[in-house]
């Protein structure tokens, strides 16, 4: 399957779809050089997330092809919603996909999430407000979240 890697502020993404969509983007704790040769299935992909780095993108328009389970795809499709700049409770997404008592396999899900950033699982907070588990690690949870107040506090203005 077509696999490439762009630099990030968060470090190496690792990208990988073919043309049935985007099926994963992480970010791998090796250092990669940028790919030299961007597979046509992953450009869209590639641009629109330097976009989202460079503040000039607020919402992707790919096609997913996340590898899971029916109920993992369905909060994966449902974070989609979740605007950006905004946050969420595990509770409050309970809510939406109607069933609060899924708080648990949810939160499942969302660890499971296998496209960090397009799928915004970062999103999703504790009911308190606090930060909770991000795969890729607390900072870069944190660092996302950051990075998108700014669009928030620029555009009251």
């Amino acid at each position: 399957m077509p696999t490439c890697y762009i630099e990030t502020p968060l470090g190496c993404a690792k990208i990988v779809g073919d043309e049935k969509g985007i099926s994963s983007l992480t970010i791998v704790g090796t250092q990669k050089n940028r790919s030299e040769i961007i597979a046509s299935e992953l450009e869209d992909c590639v641009e629109q997330v330097e976009a989202y780095f460079s503040n000039q993108l607020t919402q992707f328009n790919l096609t997913l092809n996340p590898h899971g389970a029916a109920f993992q795809k369905m909060v994966w499709r449902e974070l989609q919603t979740v605007p950006y700049g905004t946050t969420m409770s595990y509770r409050e997404l309970s809510k939406k996909i109607g069933n609060v008592k899924a708080i648990r396999a949810i939160a499942n899900a969302n660890a499971k999430n296998p496209i960090w950033i397009i799928v915004p699982c970062h999103r999703i907070i504790g009911s308190n407000g606090s930060l909770t588990g991000y795969a890729s690690g607390l900072h870069r949870k944190q660092w996302l979240l950051n990075h998108e107040s700014k669009y928030k506090q620029e555009s009251l203005f």
